[in-house]
């Protein structure tokens, strides 16, 4: 797939994520690897939460709570619903106006071990990058960025991982 059509269809995603379509969503879900979340750039495929097709169906009315990773300043346990985390780590801001989009890139990095292309080597991504407001003195501390991973499987191309980052203490 070349760069107009992976980010074409990294759009596509972002939109069902926006409408909260998990049906949708789940279509595009690479059917044997499933999704991996990670709320912060440095991914670990055997720790961070990863979903089925079927479990991302089922996000709407998922109540369960399900730790997510830990939280960087505390190392306290991140405990949310799916829709909790959808809202705190997955669309945080609306990425379909990111200013900043990289292909197969890293944009913009905090204090964070960026191991995204060691982790999956195959891996194409979509980072798209909001900066923090130029009127804010802190500005350099609230960005963030969400990052779109796919692999491809039986000639197509799949979402496998959605990966948060932003900076943390």
């Amino acid at each position: 797939m070349d760069n107009a059509e992976l980010s074409a269809f990294a759009y596509k995603i972002l939109d069902y994520i926006k409408a909260g379509d998990y049906n949708a969503l789940s279509h595009v879900v690479h059917p044997e690897h499933g999704i991996m979340f990670s709320p912060q750039a440095t991914v670990d495929k055997s720790t961070n939460k990863h979903f089925s097709s079927d479990e991302i169906a089922a996000f709407g009315t998922d109540m369960d709570i399900y730790v997510w990773g830990v939280y960087g300043a505390s190392g306290e346990p991140i405990e949310m619903t799916p829709a909790e985390y959808f809202d705190r780590y997955v669309f945080f801001k609306d990425y379909t106006c990111a200013p900043y989009i990289g292909i197969n890139r890293v944009i913009r990095s905090g204090n964070a071990l960026e191991n995204i292309m060691e982790v999956f080597p195959d891996m194409q991504f979509v980072e798209f990058n909001i900066p923090g407001s130029e009127q804010d003195p802190a500005a350099d501390f609230n960005w963030c960025t969400l990052r779109l991973g796919f692999e491809e499987h039986a000639g197509s191309l799949w979402l496998t991982a959605i990966i948060h980052s932003e900076w943390s203490v």
